[in-house]
């Protein structure tokens, strides 16, 4: 099915019907796209959004403008056409992963939702991602044609679409890896990573006991880091030792006895050391410490 046609309305466009061209973009290989309000052009499109009156995902029609709307989630946050076509593709659009399409949803979609149909309850204060997709409608100044514009707008967002997907599957990804390292750490206050993986949603939710990741750079040195008394904390569980504080090269080996040791921040939330085994003794050292 790749020479459909699906239909939006013309002249001003939102967030909710950019992202829903920009999704299904990832469904159908090739498609015309109609941006029109004529509803004889409407009634023979094969998949109709954000216009028409009318919800039967069966049929391939997702507008959300009708009296009575088109249902809201469990949280109250009312669906838009973008909510719609992703209850219908966004698993699919996920490559049948569940856990990253209801990521999506909640941190993308939902909010696009919810700000289309001013439903501003739990939405972020300052610029949002609606009102950056807004921005590509011309101005009153320009002579730049609604329907080239929306073309700009969808490109936009198939790359942050594509973006949500990636962060969403590294964050779900990170999570199994994280759970595995704190259930095998030889201490539960030490936890090592193989490789540098995002851990702090990961360990407060499965670990009080963590206070110290062990994990290697970018460029092949180690470094320990402190675990916050909560994420989004500048506190930490157990801070590394005071006597370290702002130290790098010689003077940090002198005070640590560790010949490879290589710097501590003077915030004393990470250190580093040319070598595992040697930042494990940083670790020792720390736990040591009053």
């Amino acid at each position: 099915m790749n020479n459909i046609t699906i239909a939006t309305h013309n002249g001003n466009f939102h967030a909710d019907d950019v992202f829903s061209i920009a999704a299904l973009k990832s469904i159908f290989p090739t498609f015309k796209l109609i941006r029109t309000r004529d509803l004889a052009l409407i009634g023979q499109a094969d998949i109709v959004l954000d216009v028409g009156g009318e919800y039967d995902p069966d049929a391939g029609r997702f507008d959300h403008h009708q009296r009575g709307g088109a249902g809201e989630r469990e949280n109250g946050i009312p669906y838009s056409s973008f909510g719609l076509i992703w209850k219908k593709y966004g698993l699919e659009i996920c490559q049948g992963n569940q856990d990253v399409a209801n990521a999506l949803d909640a941190g993308l979609v939902s909010n696009i939702d919810a700000i289309d149909c001013g439903h501003v309850e739990g939405v972020s204060k300052g610029i949002s991602l609606s009102q950056t997709i807004s921005m590509f409608n011309p101005t009153w100044q320009e002579e730049s044609h609604f329907d080239a514009c929306f073309d700009d707008a969808v490109d936009f967002a198939v790359r942050v679409l594509a973006r949500f997907i990636a962060s969403a599957n590294g964050g779900i990804s990170a999570k199994v890896i994280v759970a595995g390292a704190i259930e095998n750490a030889l201490d539960p206050r030490v936890i090592v990573l193989e490789k540098y993986t995002p851990w702090k949603r990961t360990v407060h939710a499965l670990s009080k006991e963590a206070l110290y990741m062990v994990f290697p750079s970018q460029t092949g040195e180690w470094r320990i880091q402190t675990v916050p008394v909560e994420p989004g904390s500048f506190e930490d569980r157990k801070s590394l030792p005071k006597e370290w504080a702002g130290l790098s090269g010689k003077a940090l080996v002198d005070v640590t006895g560790i010949d490879d040791a290589m710097f501590c921040h003077n915030g004393l939330f990470i250190a580093g050391a040319e070598s595992f085994s040697s930042v494990m003794k940083m670790a020792a050292m720390a736990l040591q410490e009053d």
